[in-house]
């Protein structure tokens, strides 16, 4: 394909984007295909010569897009909404263009330059403290900083390896040798609860320590007390506690932790303290929800996705780190092949690779950094109070309905909830197991009728029914026929 040829099918795909994006509202979310539905339809080799892209663009309509699951459908509340903007698109279709690796300054000084400086502009536009941010305002360099992974799955197993880092220097600085430390590395112990996400076990799993999950309180959140029982029984078992995951909004209810108190134990015990703030991080870009954030300016590193929330396409995952040493220990390795700029160079000049798993990178600062200029700060805090606005008119609908209860507060954008089991069978108030089942077998109604697509989920021991609010192309519209569909369900399935 030649750029005369680029520049005429590269139109043809614009306008199918456009295209889908103007009819998004109108398919269902969920695609009704069986499991090995295109092994029917598509050859089992590659082609042995090429083929016409006007033959393939009829297969991603004839073929691909009946088994697409439309995350940008408005009706769409399985999980929490996948991001997406024209903004950050046309950034991407830059990132393409150039298709740099930029692992290091020197493999592209803008992409590294410009890393830099839109995690500062993010990390301001959070509230953050200066701490986190990389550059002074004089233009001199901290500790810390900010880098984009592509999940804040990743960013976890990051930040535990550094935290395990941390614990091993602190060995060593009590006079241990070598052998010795390595012999106590399998007693290290992290710490998560039972609604962190589920990347809190497997960043465990991944650098091979102990971790223990805590009970939450009532309120589905990790509090001080429950860390420091925890951590009295690992101690007592001779394990080493150096680790600890908070949740800013976690996914099963965004619940919040006790992130102050947890502070104060991580500070005593020398724990490196990490925050996923994956969701509702985003909405610290409105000053009126930071008081809920109180403990976040002590942590040693916290993530934000702005792929969720902040109108930025996957993937782009925020990390900030408020000292830098640990990080870059555990994740730095220097190779011949990878020269790094010499001397004193200030802030910009970050070896990225050291702040990561892999080696290479995207160039995902130009869509974040699109996003934010043509929405501004104005328009992302619109975005954000429009979808918590839209959240709490449904809690009150499903309050008013009186067959429904909400099950977590709605602070954010996700609305917990359940059909009372008086509402659904006057036998099962006294029955939870029935109770889960049936909410089951609604939710498995909902998505059967296509309108809409939604989850349940367990939250200790109860099934309860998700409903985030955050499609970037929803409206009012979608959460009304949400509530019409859930009323229309529940007395379809009841008679009630």
């Amino acid at each position: 394909m030649n750029p005369s040829e680029f520049r005429k099918y590269g139109k043809n795909v614009v306008d199918s984007v456009a295209d889908y994006y103007e009819n998004i509202n109108t398919v269902s979310p969920f695609p009704n295909v069986e499991p090995g539905y295109l092994f029917k339809l598509l050859p089992h080799e590659a082609p042995d010569n090429p083929e016409q892209f006007e033959d393939i663009q009829d297969d991603i309509e004839t073929k691909i897009m009946p088994g697409i699951t439309h995350w940008q459908s408005p009706n769409f509340y399985a999980w929490f909404s996948s991001s997406s903007s024209f903004p950050a698109m046309l950034g991407d279709y830059y990132s393409l263009m150039f298709n740099i690796i930029g692992f290091s300054w020197i493999g592209s000084p803008a992409a590294a330059e410009l890393e830099v400086l839109v995690m500062d502009w993010l990390g301001k536009l959070l509230g953050l403290d200066e701490r986190y941010l990389a550059l002074n305002k004089n233009g001199s360099g901290n500790r810390g900083g900010g880098a984009i992974q592509t999940t804040a799955s990743e960013s976890l197993v990051a930040c535990m390896a550094a935290g395990r880092e941390m614990a091993l220097d602190r060995l060593r600085d009590q006079g241990l040798n070598e052998d010795e430390v390595d012999r106590l590395r399998y007693k290290l112990t992290a710490y998560v609860s039972d609604q962190t996400h589920s990347s809190g076990e497997k960043a465990a799993n991944v650098i091979g320590c102990k971790v223990h999950i805590i009970r939450t309180d009532a309120a589905f959140s990790l509090t001080k007390n429950a860390l420091l029982a925890a951590i009295d029984k690992d101690k007592s078992r001779g394990r080493i506690p150096f680790f600890v995951c908070g949740t800013f909004g976690t996914t099963n209810t965004a619940a919040i932790d006790d992130l102050a108190g947890i502070a104060e134990v991580a500070r005593a015990e020398h724990l490196w303290f990490h925050v996923d703030a994956s969701y509702a991080g985003a909405a610290l870009t409105c000053p009126e929800f930071r008081p809920l954030a109180r403990g976040i300016e002590q942590v040693d590193s916290l993530s934000v996705n702005p792929h969720k929330w902040l109108l930025t396409n996957f993937d782009c995952s925020a990390l900030w780190i408020a000292d830098s040493k640990y990080l870059t220990s555990a994740m730095g390795i220097e190779r011949e092949y990878l020269p790094r700029v010499q001397g004193n160079n200030g802030a910009f000049v970050r070896e990225f690779s050291d702040w990561q798993i892999p080696l290479g990178r995207r160039f995902r600062a130009l869509k974040l950094w699109f996003v934010m200029r043509m929405y501004g700060a104005s328009g992302i805090r619109a975005h954000i109070r429009n979808h918590v606005e839209q959240a709490k008119w449904l809690e009150a609908q499903l309050i008013a309905d009186g067959r429904f209860e909400i099950m977590a507060p709605v602070v954010f954008g996700l609305v917990v909830f359940r059909a009372k089991p008086c509402a659904l069978n006057s036998r099962t108030s006294e029955y939870q197991d029935q109770a889960n089942k049936l909410n089951d077998d609604l939710v498995k109604r909902i998505n059967s009728e296509g309108s809409v697509f939604i989850m349940a989920t367990r939250v200790q021991g109860t099934v309860v029914i998700r409903a985030p609010i955050g499609a970037v192309y929803g409206s009012v519209k979608s959460t009304e026929l949400l509530l019409r569909v859930l009323k229309q369900q529940l007395s379809a399935a009841f008679r009630i």
